[in-house]
């Protein structure tokens, strides 16, 4: 579904990725690790196309086709879709209206959505306005699923979200990523961005991987890289080859 080869970002005149290559079969969730300011979020929005992550070479390939150069809405289109660690608050647009109008799957759907993420109460007022950390993800997450893409990326779903949120949440990421149903018969992948590894509690991952310094360093079982970092932090990641 993703195939990204030897690619090289700038953010502010600075290269942050150098080289990153990385293939994400269909059915597939991959979760990425890395110290912080190591690049994984920056991997993520490139791959979304937002202009401040300028790609100064090699290609972003998405179920076969080049959208290196493609802008935000086109990828939306093909069927990506991103969860932000930290989204803006949109002022003068109502939840509801926003939903209404990004949805893939029918706008008599999404109530019932709505009520599943708790966040029925919440459709009359601007896009996170006034929201708390786990109100916001719980937003974020009923938009995707209101979208309905086929390549999910959650940029650090657990990040300021209590115990209560996180089942939900994890629940409703599962959902997405078709974790009910066997693999053969899974359609849409997704890349999860995790410091904790909370999010595998609900997410049975295909591979993990840990980018450092703007660069891929390990790959491999998802737990057994966690139970690596958890007990070793990243050095031996960072003498690893990719």
């Amino acid at each position: 579904m993703l195939e990204i080869s030897n690619l090289h970002v700038e953010v502010g005149g600075r290269e942050v990725l150098h080289g990153v290559s990385l293939k994400i079969s269909d059915g597939e969730t991959h979760v990425l690790l890395g110290p912080n300011g190591s690049g994984k979020t920056t991997l993520l929005r490139t791959i979304m196309g937002f202009g401040s992550s300028r790609v100064t070479s090699g290609k972003i390939l998405f179920n076969g086709i080049d959208v290196t150069a493609k802008p935000v809405h086109e990828r939306a289109q093909l069927g990506m879709g991103i969860m932000f660690q930290r989204p803006p608050t949109i002022s003068g647009l109502k939840l509801g209206k926003f939903l209404n109008a990004t949805t893939k799957i029918g706008e008599e759907n999404i109530p019932e959505l709505a009520e599943r993420m708790h966040m029925t109460k919440f459709l009359d007022r601007d896009v996170n306005a006034g929201f708390s950390g786990g109100e916001i993800k719980r937003s974020e997450v009923l938009q995707l699923m209101v979208q309905n893409p086929s390549f999910v990326m959650l940029d650090e779903p657990e990040s300021g979200v209590d115990v209560e949120n996180m089942e939900l949440l994890g629940n409703a990421a599962a959902t997405l990523l078709e974790k009910d149903q066997h693999m053969i018969n899974r359609t849409k992948s997704g890349l999860i961005i995790t410091h904790t590894g909370y999010i595998l509690d609900y997410i049975e991952a295909d591979v993990g991987h840990v980018l450092i310094d703007g660069q891929m360093r390990c790959s491999g079982n998802p737990r057994e890289i966690l139970r690596s970092v958890k007990t070793s932090g990243y050095k031996e990641c960072i003498a690893c080859q990719k």
